[in-house]
């Protein structure tokens, strides 16, 4: 019987992770629908800081609810880095637009991200325990990777000022850093190596 709960409770985990993957995949398909529209017409350099200010935010909000929410030390931890990162890119965002004298300004691409970010802040609130953690951080690798991707294909070959295109690139490192931590955090949570408030200890 344990082993038959145990294979029903495998198929229930892996139901809700292919749903969740589901809603991630239609946002990286609508952040790739987006940039490549921007492509198309060329994101100026206003632009480009106003996407780059939006998707820093956009994380730093998600990992401020999983600070909230998750249990589990390691998804905590992952969230405490990217609120800590992604401030200090912000931060040296602004600090760059202000000297080039550029005004962070929106686009379709921008708006695109506040609009799947909102949506998938709503699925996040509604979800508890493991399942927000594990949503949270199979969020955090797709979002990472789309905003890789953008990074490379988009905002670099169009930023025309060469302190922006020298900013980003040197943005890159980080951003890879980010998406391998999530990658083994959500290794470590669907393998149930990971620690929480309520973790079972061998005593």
């Amino acid at each position: 019987m344990s082993k038959e709960m145990s294979r029903s409770n495998t198929g229930m985990q892996n139901r809700r992770k292919s749903l969740w993957a589901v809603a991630t995949i239609i946002f990286g398909v609508a952040l790739a629908t987006a940039t490549a529209n921007a492509q198309a017409g060329g994101p100026s350099d206003p632009e480009i800081v106003g996407i780059v200010v939006a998707a820093d935010q956009i994380d730093i909000d998600y990992a401020k609810l999983a600070m909230s929410k998750a249990k589990d030390k390691q998804v905590k931890d992952f969230a405490e880095q990217m609120i800590t990162d992604h401030s200090a890119v912000q931060k040296s965002v602004f600090d760059l637009a202000a000297k080039l004298k550029v005004t962070p300004a929106d686009s379709g691409t921008s708006n695109s991200l506040k609009t799947q970010a909102q949506q998938t802040m709503q699925k996040l609130q509604g979800l508890k325990g493991k399942a927000f953690e594990q949503a949270y951080i199979d969020n955090e690798v797709v979002y990472h990777q789309a905003v890789i991707n953008a990074n490379k294909t988009v905002l670099i070959p169009n930023a025309q000022n060469a302190d922006l295109k020298s900013a980003l690139q040197g943005a890159e490192p980080l951003f890879e850093g980010h998406l391998q931590h999530a990658q083994q955090v959500q290794s470590a949570i669907e393998g149930g190596g990971t620690k929480s408030s309520s973790g079972r200890s061998g005593n």
